[in-house]
């Protein structure tokens, strides 16, 4: 190796690379060791081997610890993995050795810096990216969950490559805001995702898509949320199109909307505009269903919303086709960002939106009519419906207009039953 090449190479990578001079000099020993087992045969069987390197010096050294045999019981160095008496001898200039003693001997071949010196800088790339990568596993273990800063560099193999703080991240296609572009030197912010075991080694995961990284944007800008006078309760997402946002205080005196949204909405404004004018949409909590999806949908009024608790379905009216489609947003994003907003991990709801049209209309007021008659009156749902059908549809028409005689032939009931319906709503 050519007198300079050792230094050189150290510093390159220490400078370049931001390692430290000790995991360079050990990613160059296992180079030089893996040259030496190319080099010689046997050599993977050597047990203590290593490769000693002295930059000072700009040398390299492969030293074993062996034992001493007999010269009689003396065959192959390097498939015995020991040394006859002479030849340790012969190592240590003349020094006294005893058979069994392990001794440290220097097996370097001739000539063996010029011809390990290619192999080990084809190796060398390699030892070097495992270094970066436990090192990015060590700088990055702590910090999945954070938002960070990065800088564009490129494209591999359909993932974006993001240098963060001196090290590569991967913004894989599903962590990518749909249609945003990524130019080499943009810089942009990332929600860290994880560092997990990839094809590559350790791999920083990036994304620009999960709903945190909006929770970590508004920690940045409101300091109601930092400080937890405002608390996120709930965040969904479709990235590049729209966010809901729920938020509470405990405080009487804090507006948890006002803060998100700052003044003259400079708070929101730098969210969206980070995110691309992706829309967001900021919600008062509310433990009723009906108030969330109605400030959801905002600003459709509905002409009445239904909430069945057996089926955990909403059910919102609007006024005609256009309102519905109107609420039910783009290829329905509206509803299905409402629908997950109410729902809970063990409590998935759906959100419906249907025109209030004469049939819908005809069919709630008959409800309606027939919970008073069962209410009021004390029948079953059964007979209520039937009188609901046969015309008798309120409780003060009854009383006014009907005979009992009327109920008995309509409904097929006995008189009895009859006169104490008629009392009944007589008393009302």
């Amino acid at each position: 190796m050519a007198a300079t090449d050792i230094s050189a190479l150290i510093d390159f990578y220490v400078r370049e690379k931001d390692l430290t001079r000790d995991r360079v000099l050990q990613a160059l020993e296992a180079s030089f060791l893996t040259a030496y087992s190319k080099m010689v045969d046997g050599a993977d069987r050597i047990r203590h081997i290593r490769a000693v390197i002295d930059p000072q010096k700009n040398s390299v050294k492969i030293k074993a610890r062996m034992e001493v045999v007999a010269d009689e019981d003396f065959s192959d160095a390097f498939n015995e993995v020991k040394f006859s008496v002479a030849e340790a001898m012969a190592a240590r200039k003349g020094k006294s050795v005893e058979i069994g003693q392990m001794i440290t001997m220097n097996i370097t071949p001739k000539d063996f810096g010029r011809i390990a010196v290619q192999t080990a800088r084809q190796t060398m790339q390699q030892r070097i990216r495992k270094a970066e990568q436990e090192m990015l596993a060590d700088a990055f273990k702590d910090r999945v969950g954070e938002l960070v800063t990065g800088t564009v560099r490129r494209y591999d193999k359909g993932d974006v490559i993001v240098e963060v703080d001196k090290f590569e991240g991967i913004v894989p296609l599903r962590q990518r805001i749909p249609g945003e572009d990524y130019a080499p030197g943009d810089q942009m912010r990332f929600y860290v995702v994880e560092v997990r075991d990839g094809a590559r080694g350790h791999e920083l995961i990036l994304s620009r898509s999960h709903p945190n990284l909006v929770r970590r944007l508004f920690e940045n800008e409101v300091t109601e949320i930092y400080e937890h006078t405002v608390e996120i309760v709930n965040i969904v997402r479709e990235a590049g199109y729209r966010t809901k946002m729920v938020v509470t205080s405990e405080d009487p005196n804090v507006d948890p909307i006002g803060a998100c949204v700052g003044m003259r909405g400079a708070r929101v404004k730098n969210v969206v505009n980070e995110l691309n004018r992706e829309k967001v949409d900021i919600l008062e909590y509310s433990e009723d269903k009906a108030a969330m999806v109605q400030e959801s949908l905002a600003p459709i009024d509905p002409i009445k919303i239904d909430v069945d608790k057996e089926e955990r379905v909403v059910t919102v009216y609007v006024a005609d086709d256009k309102a519905a489609a109107k609420a039910k947003g783009r290829r329905g994003q509206n509803v299905r960002l409402t629908a997950r907003l109410i729902s809970a991990p063990n409590d998935r709801w759906d959100v419906r939106v249907e025109p209030y049209d004469k049939m819908t209309r005809t069919k709630s007021y008959a409800s309606e009519g027939a919970n008073e008659l069962v209410n009021v009156l004390e029948v079953t749902p059964e007979l209520a419906a039937d009188m609901i059908a046969a015309g008798f549809t309120t409780v003060q028409g009854i009383a006014s207009y009907v005979q009992p005689e009327d109920l008995v032939d309509a409904l097929g009931i006995s008189e009895d039953q009859a006169f104490a319906i008629v009392d009944k709503a007589k008393n009302a």
